[in-house]
């Protein structure tokens, strides 16, 4: 048998289910569920008091995990384009005031820095809107004086990025819906997206069908090196290797691609060095067992619409070090017209895709979703049970 077989194939998706007794499968599958829920809260006028309030700034007091890396993958993919400056920072600063708003998100309740946070920017005047679970010492800090964008949908601490990147969007959406708009999505539209997503990498679509399992199969007996070509996928790239390590016990280095083409050299002269005489051109691992060396695959994560210029910035890695360096293209597929059945019915050529507001952060989602899927399934063929600490806090479940 060859090292590291997987305890389970990913194409037997009863065995994928049976296996998946903590709910891995169906909590990363929740992003579409957690942005509609932040949608239903908007929608009931959680942050009505942030209407046309146009502040000066947005400030990001966040905490550990997933909170932080969505604020920073906000900040990244909208720059100077939000139409105010976003701001993260670690405590509420000394010039914040009532023409600012603060979002305070994260996991704990009891988290001293959250609740010093909404008390300071009470305090100075400051709008806050507080994405977190309205409980503990934080409810007493917030009670009344904040906007609330509680979860609603008990997910794995490893899936709740999206939860924060759509409460983040939600937000400044209420702020101004006429600043920075053609970058934000409608909250509705990505959760579609997401579902759409989810649907795609479930455990009944074989690995030729299936991006999740397909990326799940490319990581296998690979070292893993995620890349971003864009400061917003870097951080993104990140993220998924955060998911990787926490939900499947599989290490990845993220680093930005500039970093990943400058270590080229350096990786196949180690991997030449390790076994001289290997010739991956006659090795056969059935024979000749596992290869001598620790290949490396590198993932580029792009949300770039034009997927051969994507492609072509992988150039570089083409038959590095005799094959022990590779490289593969991560991208999203995303529709950018609604289908319409009476047109298909007609047999009426659709027209021709156009740019959408929110097309980079929609990208950027559904790659996110992929990447915990992808985590998920990894997890079950290693044959890692989901552990589940707290029944109140997530119920677990099938696909």
């Amino acid at each position: 048998m060859i090292a590291d077989t997987p305890v389970l194939d990913l194409d037997d998706a009863a065995m994928l289910e049976a296996a998946d007794t903590g709910g891995a499968l169906r909590s990363a599958a929740s992003g579409g569920a957690q942005v509609r829920a932040t949608a239903a809260a908007v929608a009931e006028n959680a942050l009505g008091r942030l209407s046309g309030l146009r502040p000066r700034s947005l400030l990001f007091v966040s905490g550990p995990g997933r909170a932080s890396r969505a604020a920073g993958l906000l900040v990244a993919a909208l720059g100077d384009r939000a139409g105010l400056p976003l701001v993260p920072v670690t405590t509420v600063p000394s010039w914040a005031g009532p023409l600012d708003v603060v979002l305070v998100s994260g996991d704990d309740a009891g988290d001293p820095r959250l609740i010093d946070a909404v008390d300071r920017a009470v305090r100075r005047g400051a709008e806050v809107v507080v994405a977190a679970p309205n409980e503990g010492p934080l409810r007493a800090a917030a009670a009344g004086r904040a906007a609330l964008l509680e979860p609603r949908v008990p997910v794995l601490d490893d899936n709740r990025l999206l939860r924060y990147l759509g409460a983040g969007i939600a937000v400044l959406r209420a702020i101004d819906s006429t600043r920075g708009s053609a970058e934000l999505p409608d909250l509705a539209e990505l959760a579609d997206m997401l579902d759409t997503e989810a649907l795609r990498d479930g455990p009944q679509h074989e690995v030729f069908h299936n991006p999740a399992k397909n990326l799940a199969a490319r990581t296998q007996q690979r070292g893993l090196i995620l890349t971003g070509d864009t400061a917003a996928t870097t951080e993104l790239a990140v993220h998924a290797a955060e998911v990787l390590l926490q939900s499947a016990g599989r290490t990845a280095t993220a680093v930005d691609l500039a970093v990943a083409v400058a270590a080229l050299p350096q990786l196949v002269d180690t991997a030449t060095a390790a076994a001289p005489d290997y010739d991956p051109l006659f090795h056969d691992e059935q024979l000749d067992g596992p290869p001598p060396v620790e290949k490396k695959r590198i993932f580029l994560c792009s949300t770039d619409s034009d997927t051969p210029a994507a492609r072509r910035k992988l150039a570089l890695f083409g038959g590095a070090g005799g094959g022990t360096v590779d490289a593969d293209l991560v991208t999203a597929d995303i529709e950018m017209v609604p289908a319409d059945p009476s047109r298909a019915a007609a047999a009426e050529p659709a027209p021709e895709p156009s740019p959408r507001a929110g097309a980079e952060l929609e990208r950027l989602a559904v790659l996110a979703l992929r990447w915990e899927m992808t985590a998920a399934y990894l997890r079950l063929i290693g044959g890692r049970a989901v552990a589940v600490g707290d029944p109140g806090s997530y119920d677990g479940g099938h696909y």
